[in-house]
């Protein structure tokens, strides 16, 4: 199947000199939802800008759709709605009003019957006549939403979609993210919300420094650098790993009350039912255990932190 994105040798150098960009390669499916981490100043917002037109690149190319986002611009533009971090629509403008206008901007002819299913699936059809400047921070973010799905494209972008948005209201956004992969829309997000990326992400691409590091299926990722740990909570403190588990991958907490054991649970063998013989060979007991997998927080924390 062909990308509905396809990057090539991407670069950006801003006047001063500036690198925000080196050599980005990158190939998004049709219908998938693809998160980008990242740090603060990692490029991911450059990136954006660059496939939607905004920001033109020093070298390299973009197709959205098969369309070259500099040479044949008007084209590839209709083909996505760009949800940008900050929240920049006319406030007096009713809610109605601003979405109607943003689907005449792409050429598109009035669909009253469209755009109302767009504000309702956003819970913002019994506000439609209220002015931008009335609504919450949460509301006005919908309505930007609102206005990038108003001519119905085939791509999304969504720059940090749920900054400064409390709980209840990110869960019915990811929610709708999944309708819309459902209906064959590609959602690409940037997300600070480590949580909301493992929750929706069908593919992870991980930024840094202009570089992009890493793209894997989300899955496939946690099953590469995830690890597992199995904690034993002691029925009586020690001092020191017993002798002969120096080598294992084995630490005895601070206070001397746990051990804990770390293994990949993919494996054919994780090595616990042996440890745990080993441990009662020893004279070791233990009240109870538990066992916590790496989040997708820890493992880009660590390959951020690798570059």
């Amino acid at each position: 199947m062909q990308p509905i994105i396809s990057v090539s040798g991407l670069s950006k150098t801003y006047k001063g000199g500036f690198q925000a960009l080196k050599n980005v390669d990158l190939e998004i499916r049709k219908g998938e939802i693809f998160a980008l981490l990242g740090p603060n100043g990692a490029g991911k917002t450059t990136l954006i800008s660059i496939v939607c037109g905004i920001v033109n690149p020093t070298t390299g190319t973009v197709l959205a759709d098969g369309h070259d986002v500099v040479k044949d611009f008007k084209a590839a533009r209709r083909k996505i709605g760009l949800v940008p971090q900050e929240l920049s629509t006319d406030m007096f403008e009713r809610v109605w009003d601003t979405v109607k206008f943003s689907r005449g901007l792409f050429g598109k002819g009035p669909n009253r019957k469209l755009l109302e299913k767009v504000l309702k699936d956003l819970a913002l059809w019994d506000k439609r006549k209220n002015k931008i400047m009335t609504l919450s921070g949460g509301m006005k973010r919908r309505v930007m939403i609102a206005k990038a799905l108003a001519h119905e494209p085939d791509i999304l972008f969504l720059d940090e979609p749920t900054a400064g948005v409390d709980v209840e209201l990110r869960r019915e956004m990811w929610e709708m993210v999944r309708g819309l992969r459902e209906r064959g829309v590609t959602v690409i997000l940037t997300t600070h919300y480590i949580e909301e990326a493992e929750e929706m992400a069908d593919r992870i691409g991980v930024i840094s420094k202009g570089e992009l590091i890493l793209v894997e299926d989300k899955h496939v990722l946690m099953r590469k650098l995830g690890k597992k740990q199995l904690t034993l909570h002691l029925q009586a403190p020690l001092s020191a790993l017993p002798a002969g588990f120096e080598d294992e991958p084995l630490e005895l907490s601070a206070d001397g009350h746990s051990l804990v054991y770390t293994f990949d649970a993919h494996a054919d063998e994780t090595g616990i039912a042996a440890l745990l013989r080993r441990l009662a060979a020893h004279g070791v007991d233990f009240k109870d255990l538990q066992t916590k997998e790496t989040s997708l927080e820890e493992i880009f924390v660590n390959l951020v932190r690798g570059r």
